[in-house]
């Protein structure tokens, strides 16, 4: 009998993926463990066993297929003995969904406008309401439900004007029914100096604003999706707080350029490892997570999940892009095997080669805009995670020591709290520890 093989889930949160290439052609004798396809999801591109013997007799989903849907028929396998020409001929009746989808699927990116029209109207009545839009106790937030705010993305209604009917003004789903005819919408609501905050504007509204062929529509990968959708997330969601310290890392600086000179030569006659100073980073907020336990954290309804180890994520910058792999118990690791390990790992995300378990999770992260000369910015944090250090370049700067004005190699951290998880002295108490560590390189090797 026929084997279908499926598309695999090759995470907990897989639902789809492009076929990117099929190793094996109709006709191939297949042997169990041999690698028959390459599956490409938004972070990693994955290797595909097979799991039985036979004769690949048909393929279903021709590669370069994206948005397969999980555990649809791919293609089929006969058996030994079987007749492969019958096997491959009953195979599209196993699989006209799994082909409906990705022929489809092409189709969305450049539709959206046409798709958005019927949802732009609801912002322009601005007269007929007369209650005032639910607000939540600070900033332009709104209290909302998830539902709500799905419906009100879907719809194109900003959630700022709707006038809420649940308890304590929270809008839920009904309230988006009403905004879409124009009922319950409020004024858009005063920023600061009085101006307006103006709703969320369809691609059709977008496109119109440019003349027709003075820019190119390249439809979205599922790279920048989701990285939209996780970080739009996390901006709505998490309740962030920021807070900044300058470190002198005059001692790091020293400390690296004399570890470097005494690294042994390999057989090639390369060092074994050349230590960076973000590797100094990854390994200061470790420790630092060690020494403020109650700041290794991630949030969840159910309670706060305390984690034992410091599992820092690095985010790596990839074309249309990034993703961020993770160096798991840093905080057991030398700086050496810390480097090796990150410049694998950094090498395989820009190959897309990563496994999921090697970007999934974590308990904090590191982005480093150093090498851009960027000297201080503020980064997204990654959700589960509850907390995520942004370092800027290190700069000769005039500091003050014993009453003396002294030319330092400063450099700028400031680190992202969900303050759900993490409240402001405990955040301080972190980064401080951070600090200490990145300015006194020796207390990491004791």
């Amino acid at each position: 009998m026929p084997t279908n093989i499926l598309m695999p889930a090759l995470s907990p949160t897989m639902e789809k993926g492009n076929l990117a290439r099929w190793l094996k052609k109709e006709g191939d004798k297949i042997k169990s463990g041999d690698i028959i396809a390459e599956i490409e999801t938004d972070k990693a591109t994955m290797e595909v066993e097979a799991v039985d013997e036979g004769t690949l007799a048909k393929i279903v989903v021709a590669e370069g297929t994206q948005d397969v849907a999980v555990n649809s028929v791919i293609g089929v396998l006969a058996g030994d003995g079987e007749d492969v020409k019958s096997a491959g001929a009953a195979a599209p009746k196993a699989a006209p969904k799994a082909e409906a989808k990705p022929a489809e699927a092409p189709k969305p990116a450049p539709s959206p406008p046409k798709q958005a029209a019927p949802a732009a109207p609801p912002p322009k009545p601005a007269a007929p309401a007369t209650s005032a839009p639910a607000k939540s106790s600070g900033g332009n937030r709104v209290f909302s439900s998830p539902l709500a705010r799905r419906l009100a993305k879907e719809a194109g209604v900003d959630l700022s004007r709707v006038q809420g009917s649940g308890p304590h003004g929270r809008v839920i789903a009904r309230d988006i029914d009403a905004a879409k005819s124009g009922k319950g919408l409020g004024a858009a609501p005063a920023a600061a100096g009085g101006a307006t905050i103006a709703p969320a504007m369809s691609d059709q509204q977008i496109l119109g604003l440019y003349e027709e062929g003075s820019y190119e529509l390249v439809p979205h990968d599922s790279m920048r999706r989701t990285i939209a959708q996780r970080l739009t997330a996390s901006v709505q969601t998490v309740p962030t707080f920021y807070e900044t310290v300058n470190c002198n890392i005059g001692k790091l600086l020293a400390a690296r350029e004399e570890i470097n000179a005494a690294a042994p030569k390999g057989a090639e006659g390369k060092p074994a490892y050349r230590l960076s100073v973000n590797d100094f980073i990854v390994k200061a907020l470790a420790l630092a997570l060690q020494r403020v336990p109650n700041a290794n954290v991630s949030w969840s309804e159910g309670g706060m999940l305390k984690h034992k180890h410091s599992d820092i994520g690095i985010a790596v910058a990839l074309p249309g892009g990034l993703i961020t792999p993770i160096i798991r118990q840093a905080e057991l690791k030398s700086l050496s095997v810390i480097s090796n390990e990150g410049k694998d790992l950094i090498a395989r995300a820009r190959g897309k080669k990563l496994k999921p378990n090697e970007y999934q999770g974590g308990t904090s992260s590191v982005s480093n805009l150093g090498m851009y000369g960027i000297t201080q910015f503020t980064a997204i944090i990654n959700p589960p995670q509850a907390s995520i250090l942004a370092v800027g370049a290190s700069e000769e700067r005039a500091i003050v020591k014993d009453g003396k004005i002294e030319i330092a190699h400063v450099m700028s951290a400031t680190i992202s709290c969900d303050h759900r998880a993490i409240d402001g002295a405990l955040g301080a108490e972190l980064i401080g520890a951070f600090r200490t560590l990145i300015e006194n390189p020796v207390m990491m090797v004791v």
